[in-house]
C-alpha cells in the first residue's frame, strides 16, 4: 500500500504540473489536501512521508479515532458538512473548517474557539453548481456573509470552496469554477492577501479547477483508491 500510495502522489504532482503548464499557472500556488475518508491511519503516515502536509476527513468521530492514533504531523482540514451540536468536537481536532456556509455556524466556531484558546482557519463553503443536493451559501448571499464571518473573534476568513457539478460536460464544471473564482476575486479585493485560499477541485476535476485558479484541491480516490463503507 504504501509503495502505491507513494507512486500515486508522484502522478498526481505530474498532473498538476502539466495543468499549470497548460493553463499558466505555477505550480508552488497548488496546494493538495489529501482527502482520507474511510481509508487508514496508515495511508495518512504514507501520504505525510511523501510529503503531503494537508488531511482533509469529513467525519468527526472516523476523524478523531484517527487523529489519535498519528498525532499532530499535518494540518487537518474538516471538509463535510458541520453540524451545529459537532462544531465543539471539530474545534478541537482540526486546523482549518472549509464547509462555513453560514453565519450561525461561523459564530458557533467562534465560540468554541475562543472558548479553548485556538484559532481556526475558515473557508466559506459556496453552491456555484445550483444543486440543490450540495451544501453552501448561494453566490449571490456569499459577499455579504464574507463580511460578517471576517468581523468574529479566533476565526481567520481564508478564502472560499465549492463542490464541482456532478456532470461530464467540462464547461459546465468551468463555468462553477470560474464563479466561485470571481467571487473569490471579490473577497481578495476586501480582505487584502490574507484571503489566499481557492479550494476547488477532486479527483476527477482539479484540473478545470487549475485551470480556472483554485489554489487549493482536495483529491482522495487518485491517491488512495475507491472509498471504503
Amino acid at each position: 500500500m504504501k509503495y502505491e500510495i507513494s507512486r500515486n502522489i508522484m502522478d498526481l504532482r505530474g498532473r498538476i504540473a502539466e495543468a499549470c503548464e497548460e493553463y499558466d499557472r505555477d505550480t508552488d500556488d497548488i496546494t493538495v489536501v489529501a482527502i482520507t475518508k474511510t481509508h487508514s491511519a496508515a495511508a495518512i503516515q504514507t501520504a505525510v512521508s511523501s510529503g503531503i502536509l494537508e488531511i482533509g476527513e469529513s467525519r468527526i468521530q472516523e476523524a478523531e479515532t484517527k487523529l489519535t492514533e498519528v498525532g499532530r504531523i499535518a494540518r487537518f482540514h474538516l471538509v463535510g458538512h458541520l453540524q451545529s451540536n459537532k462544531v465543539k468536537k471539530a474545534v478541537e481536532l482540526f486546523d482549518v473548517i472549509q464547509s462555513v456556509d453560514s453565519l450561525k455556524l461561523a459564530e458557533l466556531i467562534s465560540k468554541e474557539a475562543t472558548a479553548v484558546g485556538r484559532t481556526i482557519d475558515v473557508l466559506v463553503e459556496v453552491n456555484c453548481s445550483g444543486e440543490e443536493n450540495k451544501y453552501g451559501v448561494q453566490p449571490d448571499e456569499c459577499l455579504d456573509l464574507l463580511k460578517e464571518v471576517n468581523h468574529l473573534d479566533n476565526v481567520i476568513l481564508c478564502g472560499l470552496m465549492t463542490i464541482g457539478p456532478n456532470t461530464d460536460d467540462k464547461e459546465k464544471v468551468r463555468a462553477a469554477f470560474a464563479r466561485c473564482r470571481e467571487l473569490f476575486r471579490e473577497g481578495h479585493e476586501l480582505f487584502g492577501d490574507d484571503f489566499d485560499t481557492l479550494s476547488m477541485g477532486m479527483s476527477g476535476d482539479f484540473e478545470l479547477a487549475i485551470a480556472e485558479g483554485s489554489t487549493m484541491i482536495r483529491v482522495g480516490s487518485i491517491l488512495f483508491g475507491p472509498r471504503g463503507a
